[in-house]
């Protein structure tokens, strides 16, 4: 894991370097600092060496604007790393999230990969940054100080640094309590996130049903789990940099004692146990650092690793010899096709064909299997058993992209993204002229109602189409469709939310649409789908009937049954 780490350090690796550099000039202007001070207490006061005294002067001045510098690029440079390593992180997991099967996003809450990729992604950031230029200022300091401090007196230098060992063994003692504390604390962040996009999301709902005690309840639970596992983290925090602290202070102490009875022994001047205190508390800075990295090494890497687990989600995966479809006819065939759901068949061994160009209908009970039929086709789930075929070629031989491009889908709900009309539309066809986003509209029969709106195509529609009665976004997702193009058209409850007035206009379109395609149309109302080449029911059991409207009629079957208790008012 800590390789993969580093290797987002590639592509910045002059820049690091560099940062470093300067991480390194900034410390040696720090030890320069002590020996100026025993050199002044030593010779230049006693003996009033004034042209020295102006000498150390311009000196300190000139070490303090270097300092500023080097301080300045640490900080805006340094952080700049930072920055872009978890900008690069974010771009990778969220491409990453694009080749994941629909079965993650059926089993994954929203907000945890929220807290994911922004709440871990900021500590990773700090870490990348801060980590690498604390160790290596840290270890600068501590060589630097003491061999400086040998130099000033062994025996003491010996002393201090006999209880250096202590302060790294408590780190090192508490590193995992902390590595767990901060991984529980992630976790129930990222089910707090999860509730929250969920009620928001669902606030209409919420205050239909006037269920806000229940979302109340649900939020205080989370809320409650995670204020609880913060105060253990902050616990194992307090434990750690007090206990650190108190290890850092048994060395100023040493020092202090001991360095006062070598000056009262005349074992060292006055001057250098000045000296030899200023060290001390520079030698005790790397000393804090470490103690800091050790603790944000350990949130930067619980961090990491909730990355890295969503990074090694498979993804979904073109067979080494899939090819580009160039030219669908459309024709599908179902092939002992078999799909289970949590170990139970929704699907089993369906043997189907229909022809290119011609319309099949989908009915039947709910949990029948029609959406998961169609489903199936683009592959958004994959299939237990058997095989789906587009003009005699397995879809598993074709790359996914190309699958999908010639597939058009309209479901029963309808999903607009955060922007414009005009924006919403040319999901269908991004390279699309603007007169034929204009013609794809007027064929979803909503070209007139986007001219009655203040900015038109470019009216803002809000969070998921908020903005928007459900009629209008169906016709918004119709629009994209007729905007794709596509050989083979699947209609989910297409016009589920539309009154009989607006389905009736835009069944004229879709009919249009449908005119030498392929088309797939799940319908309830079954008035929408007399005119269909056949009409196929299914049921847990698999096929139960096909035929025409005229044929399944005269068979008096489950179709019949259907089709009398809807007009009958008994099936809305």
């Amino acid at each position: 894991m800590f390789k993969r780490f580093v290797s987002y350090y590639k592509p910045y690796k002059k820049l690091f370097f560099l940062d470093l550099l300067v991480a390194f000039l900034f410390a040696v202007c720090d030890l320069v600092y002590p020996m100026m001070t025993r050199e002044l207490l030593n010779n230049s006061i006693p003996n009033k060496e004034f042209r020295m005294i102006g000498v150390f002067a311009i000196s300190l001045l000139m070490i303090y604007g270097i300092k500023y510098a080097c301080s300045f690029f640490m900080q805006y440079w340094g952080h700049v790393v930072g920055v872009r390593m978890q900008a690069d992180m974010r771009r990778d997991i969220f491409t990453h999230l694009q080749k994941l099967p629909c079965t993650f996003f059926d089993n994954t809450k929203t907000g945890d990969v929220m807290s994911r990729i922004i709440n871990d992604l900021m500590d990773i950031s700090e870490l990348a940054h801060h980590g690498p230029e604390d160790l290596f200022i840290s270890a600068v300091m501590l060589v630097g100080s003491f061999i400086i401090l040998l130099n000033i007196n062994v025996s003491l230098t010996l002393l201090i640094f006999a209880f250096i060992p202590l302060t790294f063994w408590f780190t090192w003692k508490k590193k995992d309590k902390m590595g767990r504390a901060f991984t529980a604390s992630r976790v129930e962040t990222g089910k707090v996130n999860a509730i929250l996009e969920n009620s928001i999301a669902g606030m209409r709902v919420s205050k239909s049903f006037c269920s806000k005690d229940t979302e109340l309840e649900k939020f205080q639970k989370g809320n409650n789990a995670f204020k609880n596992e913060r105060e253990k983290a902050y616990k194992v925090m307090a434990e750690y940099f007090s206990g650190s602290t108190l290890c850092i202070d048994i060395l100023d102490f040493v020092c202090m004692i001991g360095g006062g009875l070598f000056a009262i022994n005349g074992t060292i001047t006055f001057g250098d146990f000045m000296a030899y205190m200023l060290y001390i508390k520079m030698f005790t800075q790397p000393i804090k650092k470490l103690v800091n990295f050790m603790e944000q090494y350990q949130s930067g890497m619980t961090g990491f690793k909730r990355f890295t687990e969503l990074m090694d989600e498979i993804e979904e995966a073109d067979r080494a010899n899939a090819i580009n479809l160039e030219k669908v006819d459309g024709e599908i065939t179902f092939k002992e096709v078999s799909f289970k759901y949590e170990d139970e068949y929704v699907l089993d061994k369906i043997n189907l064909t229909i022809p290119k160009g011609k319309m099949v209908a989908l009915v039947g009970p709910s949990g029948g299997g029609k959406t998961t039929f169609c489903n199936l086709i683009p592959r958004f789930y994959e299939i237990d058993g058997g095989d789906i075929q587009i003009d005699g070629r397995s879809i598993y031989d074709i790359k996914l992209e190309s699958l999908r491009s010639h597939i058009g889908i309209v479901s029963q709900e309808v999903f607009l993204f955060t922007g414009t009309i005009k924006e919403n539309i040319l999901y269908g066809n991004p390279q699309a002229t603007e007169d034929e986003v204009i013609d794809a509209a007027k064929k979803a029969n909503i070209h007139d109602f986007i001219l009655s709106l203040p900015n038109g195509y470019e009216t803002f529609i809000g969070e998921r189409g908020v903005k928007l009665s459900g009629g209008q976004k169906q016709r918004l997702s119709i629009a994209r469709v007729f905007l794709k193009n596509p050989s083979i058209l699947i209609l989910d409850e297409a016009t589920s939310a539309l009154d009989n007035a607006t389905e009736f206009m835009i069944k004229k379109a879709i009919d249009e649409v449908c005119k030498g395609r392929t088309t797939i149309v799940v319908a309830h109302r079954l008035s929408t789908i007399r005119n269909a080449d056949e009409i196929i029911v299914l049921g847990k059991e698999g096929i139960k009937e096909s035929g025409s409207h005229e044929e399944l009629l005269a068979e008096e079957g489950i179709y019949k049954m259907l089709y009398e208790a809807q007009f009958e008012g008994l099936v809305s």
